[in-house]
């Protein structure tokens, strides 16, 4: 006895086989891309001493006194752009979560407490690009600071 073989269209076959190739190139991709992405910088928003930190991509607001200061501390507590809260009277140096636009930030700030006496952002790539330094400063780390 001999059993008749149907043959499938070629196109049944290869549409659920390119599909399927398709799927695991594109769930690779997202594999590779989550291995490669850095980790996540811890976030610290309790205010510590700036004393033995050297920043290099940074929002540092300078208010009239140091009542002023601490008063304005706790805003930046639960502010989802602020990583590092650093405090040295009568002045708040801020780093940034990663992707934050800091210029936009500093305005933003600025805008915030109209009692500061200055807003600075402070970029080691954009001040060694003014100065023209013949040797370019050392690479700011992501985490805002050396």
């Amino acid at each position: 006895m001999i059993f008749g073989v149907t043959e499938k269209p070629l196109v049944r076959v290869v549409v659920p086989v390119f599909a399927l190739a398709l799927a695991a190139g594109v769930g690779l991709a997202f594999g590779v891309a989550a291995l490669k992405r850095p980790p996540d910088l811890p976030v610290d928003t309790n205010p510590a001493p700036l004393a033995g930190h050297t920043l290099c991509a940074a929002v540092v607001v300078v208010f009239p006194s140091d009542a002023e200061m601490q008063a304005a501390v706790p805003s930046f507590h639960d502010n989802p752009t602020a990583r590092r809260v650093f405090v040295d009277p009568p002045s708040i140096s801020l780093l940034a979560v990663p992707g934050t636009d800091l210029k936009a930030w500093a305005q933003e700030l600025h805008a915030r407490f109209r009692t500061a006496e200055r807003v600075t952002v402070i970029d080691s790539d954009a001040t060694a690009a003014q100065l023209k330094l013949t040797a370019p400063p050392p690479k700011c780390p992501r985490e805002g600071e050396y």
